[in-house]
């Protein structure tokens, strides 16, 4: 488990369409400190614990358990302004399901079920053989298995690779029943938010990616998705060293490189469909792409920020945090750090990574705010649809606003809005909210549709 999960797991995500969130109760003034849990009891006793230590507000105790590496990660001030930040977003504690544990490369893994008004969540820690915690993860319960296509569907599915050998990436290619033409099927890569996803970017009941894949083969249109690295291969960051092309487009590359050799698709005729950060990232992609070989025949881009990820982050939070009315001074003092961290790391003085906003390293986040999406999207020449919904609360109509102005005269650019739309393209109403994402529905058909529309009247590539 990922030592910095703890931050990028409590901390609201920056583009994620995956809400990974931890919750409490805000943290009692009187409430009585938990005691420390000596290193000789089980597994089950130490994990829980430590969130009867965090509901508490002993964060002092609860660090007290954490190793060394832990502990340096992710210290009591964090833990606290962390947890602190989170109140109101999945309503009331309902208590907790029962503990079970499993064993993994040497450590003992516990989970325990917590349910709240607004979400089902599941806690992970993780401890080694001192009693001590090497990692703690809350995230969203994982959802059921995906049922098989059906025996009369359109399309079938198989499984597939992105890469060789050790670093290799497990996928899934959904392809159109049938003959596929002469020249094969035109293909699409799906390209994930931010955050560690499944190749169905799997989010509560919610599979966004499995919906898209699924509706565009069910139109003659084969679709790779694969799973990120950073859910496939957590150990290829632990040097803490990695950039953005590490984490998301050298792999998005070698996806379409990988589909490009593979029988029966349309080599001159592959798209990517970047969501949020991923299609942020997308004329990126595309100009790796333009530089390993042949070009990609364009750029699918749904939800995509206009604007740095650095300037969206506190956004994000200010709004969630505002959702109920109020924002509490802990709340306050929380976002008055994530302001003063990302100024921090704008000035491009030395800092440690614990320091950065969601624990990540600093390069990578100097190496991210260098990018400018509307630049990038402007210097390539393939054909781009931009999607964006109207109660999309991640990404919000400033950035569909700058997106319009800098494509308006571009004849490569198709942009297309969809009022009652969220941040995964599900239909809903009022304003958008994470405990939205708990609650199951699909990818708008409509959308879907236009995808399928558009790709089919691109011309073939000469």
């Amino acid at each position: 488990m990922h030592l910095r999960s703890l931050c990028a797991v409590l901390a609201v995500l920056v583009l994620a369409a995956a809400p990974a969130v931890a919750a409490s109760d805000p943290p009692s003034a009187n409430a009585t400190p938990a005691a420390a849990a000596p290193a000789a009891d089980g597994p089950v006793a130490i994990a829980t614990g430590l969130l009867d230590q965090l509901d508490a507000g002993d964060f002092a105790g609860a660090e007290a358990r954490f190793d060394a590496q832990m502990a340096a990660a992710v210290p009591a001030a964090k833990l606290k302004e962390l947890w602190a930040s989170l109140p109101g977003q999945v309503g009331a504690s309902k208590g907790r399901g029962s503990a079970t544990v499993s064993n993994a490369n040497g450590l003992q893994m516990v989970a325990i079920p917590l349910h709240y008004e607004k979400a089902e969540l599941l806690a992970r820690v993780a401890i080694n053989d001192k009693g001590e915690i090497t990692g703690f993860l809350v995230q969203p319960a994982p959802a059921p298995q995906a049922a098989a296509p059906a025996p009369g569907a359109a399309f079938t599915e198989q499984p597939f690779q992105v890469g060789t050998a050790e670093t290799v990436l497990p996928a899934t290619l959904a392809l159109p029943k049938g003959t596929p033409p002469a020249a094969g099927w035109p293909a699409v890569v799906l390209v994930h938010g931010s955050g560690p996803h499944d190749r169905d970017e799997t989010i509560g009941p919610n599979r966004p990616f499995l919906d898209i894949a699924r509706g565009l083969a069910a139109q003659g249109i084969a679709v790779l998705r694969y799973d990120k690295r950073t859910m496939a291969r957590p150990q290829d960051f632990t040097a803490g060293d990695y950039t953005v092309d590490d984490e998301t487009t050298n792999d998005a590359v070698l996806a379409v490189a990988t589909l490009r050799g593979t029988p029966g698709i349309d080599a001159s005729r592959i798209y990517v469909l970047g969501h949020s950060q991923g299609a942020m990232l997308a004329p990126r992609i595309a100009r790796k792409v333009a530089q390993a070989g042949a070009p990609v025949a364009g750029l699918v881009m749904l939800a995509a920020p206009a604007r740095p990820l650095l300037d969206i982050l506190p956004e994000q939070n200010r709004y969630l945090l505002q959702a109920d009315g109020d924002i509490l001074p802990a709340e306050q003092e929380f976002l008055d750090d994530l302001d003063a961290k990302i100024a921090r790391v704008r000035s491009g003085a030395d800092m440690p990574d614990r320091d950065t906003p969601l624990g990540l390293p600093v390069a990578y986040w100097r190496d991210f705010d260098a990018i400018d999406p509307v630049a990038d999207a402007l210097a390539v020449s393939v054909p781009m649809l931009l999607l964006q919904g109207g109660r999309d609360f991640q990404v919000i109509d400033t950035d569909w606003q700058m997106w319009k102005r800098a494509l308006a005269s571009d004849a490569n650019a198709t942009l297309k809005h969809y009022p009652a739309l969220n941040h995964l393209g599900i239909t809903g109403s009022g304003p958008g909210s994470m405990a939205e994402y708990q609650q199951a529905g699909h990818v708008d058909a409509a959308l879907i549709g236009d995808i399928a529309s558009w790709i089919t009247q691109q011309p073939a590539q000469k």
